[in-house]
């Protein structure tokens, strides 16, 4: 795969750093003497550290003796990883955790002119490294004109080529997640096969897409997201027929943007962006019914079921917020949504509770299970991508929104990989996934054109 991918971010936090260290050192007693230079007749000493755990890109503090003065001779190692040294003083030296450093041990050792270690010591103790989630380029190819050209690919996952604001992931159901299939800038769908290693396009002939999702049998329904009054919008693409035959689910409908089906009852819904409504099929009976009429208009719906069947959420980007519908298992259907999180009218970006959250046109999210939520009623975080804030942020069960990767606000756009928080950028992240096989999340990142991974650091 070709990749471009910057990781100049880190100049400006090293100079924060930096001067974060000097207001450190500068703070301590006045009456320790931290500036003498080596003495190669006396130990290095390490007393003590603080943090005594983190992960790449946190600071930690060395405290002891005989460190010296000048940073060109010093180095510290962490876990056998060089660490990045902001300041020394003799008696304390400011530096920053490398990536991978596992096994925890830190050694100081002090240089000669020629780069040579005359002296060492380690701490007694050692650091607990922490993986951290990490933000790299899975598949395709950044075009730095990529707004105005890219090329599709078919073939090996490695062979190249871009996408077109990769709006929607959904799993094949029935293929252990290895298949993801995902819109194409609206004209096309295609595949990622994780097993074979490639990717395909699965011809339908609509030209704007927006929205899939699958029965409990697996068969795939795509929605049309066209704008007339006298056209059908669903279709579903049956299993049997390996997807050459396709049936109508519904009546007419203009401007479907989200759908879903129950996980436990399979039933059909999807939303309507001109009546701001959302509906229900059935597939026993063949027939479409109205489960309410939202309170907002002429606003894309995005439409998300929670694993339990419990409740759904609803992402309303032009809003600027997160409704929840709760499903009532008697009636067997969606009831009136409510505002979750978000101001809705009024964009921003801020993390908070409910409506102190600000957002700014969330799209797709997913539900991924919390274990320190174990034995309680919801054990679930909703992860979701607030496209126009360039990050992925969460959703926890009682209504606290925070950001999970990118840096948040308008402006802060880009394309770099690493740290999730101090590293990563994005540019108008759209669809978002989980892959629990392999305990990562995909980012259809839209106007990069490519598809980014989140996983935790590996050995």
């Amino acid at each position: 795969m070709k990749k471009k991918t910057k990781s100049n971010v880190w100049h400006i936090q090293w100079m924060l750093l930096a001067f974060v260290a000097l207001c450190f050192t500068g703070c301590k007693d006045d009456n320790e003497d931290q500036g003498e230079a080596f003495d190669p007749n006396k130990p290095i000493v390490i007393s003590d550290f603080s943090p005594k755990k983190g992960g790449v890109g946190n600071n930690l503090i060395l405290y002891g003796d005989n460190f010296g003065n000048d940073i060109s001779r010093v180095k510290v190692t962490i876990g056998g990883k060089d660490a990045r040294i902001i300041t020394v003083k003799n008696k304390s030296m400011y530096c920053i955790i490398p990536p991978k450093a596992y096994n925890g041990d830190i050694h100081v050792s002090a240089l000669d002119d020629n780069g040579q270690v005359i002296s060492s010591a380690e701490a007694e103790s050692t650091f607990e490294y922490e993986k951290k989630w990490m933000v790299s380029t899975a598949f395709g190819t950044h075009y730095e004109n990529s707004n105005e050209f890219f090329d599709m690919k078919d073939g090996p996952l490695d062979a190249g080529g871009g996408f077109g604001n990769v709006f929607w992931f959904s799993w094949d159901p029935l293929s252990d997640y290895n298949k993801l299939y995902f819109t194409n800038d609206g004209k096309t769908t295609r595949y990622l096969d994780l097993e074979k290693n490639e990717i395909g396009t699965f011809s339908h002939g609509f030209d704007r897409v927006t929205a899939m999702t699958w029965t409990l049998d697996g068969d795939l329904i795509l929605s049309h997201n066209h704008s007339s009054d006298t056209r059908t919008a669903n279709y579903l693409y049956t299993r049997e027929s390996n997807y050459s035959t396709r049936e109508t689910l519904g009546g007419y409908a203009r401007g479907v943007n989200g759908t879903m089906v129950h996980p436990i009852n399979g039933e059909f819904y999807y939303s309507r962006y001109r009546a701001g409504d959302m509906w229900k099929y059935d597939f026993e009976t063949g027939e479409s019914s109205l489960c309410f009429q939202n309170p907002y208009s002429g606003v894309a719906i995005y439409l998300v079921p929670h694993p339990s069947g419990n409740y759904a959420y609803m992402l309303e980007q032009e809003f600027y917020f997160i409704m929840r519908t709760d499903y009532d298992w008697i009636s067997k259907t969606f009831t009136t949504p409510y505002a979750i999180c978000g101001t809705g009218n009024a964009w921003g970006y801020s993390d908070g509770i409910g409506t102190h959250a600000q957002l700014n046109r969330p799209i797709q999210g997913v539900f991924v299970k919390n274990p320190d939520y174990a034995g309680q009623d919801d054990e679930y975080d909703f992860y979701f991508c607030d496209k126009n804030n360039h990050c992925v942020r969460i959703l926890t069960p009682t209504g606290r929104v925070t950001t999970f990767a990118g840096r948040g606000n308008n402006g802060t756009s880009g394309l770099f990989d690493g740290e999730v928080r101090t590293e990563a950028r994005f540019n108008e992240p759209r669809a978002l996934t989980f892959d629990p096989k392999r305990n990562c999340f995909y980012v259809g990142d839209g106007l990069n054109k490519i598809i980014r991974k989140i996983a935790k650091e590996t050995e």
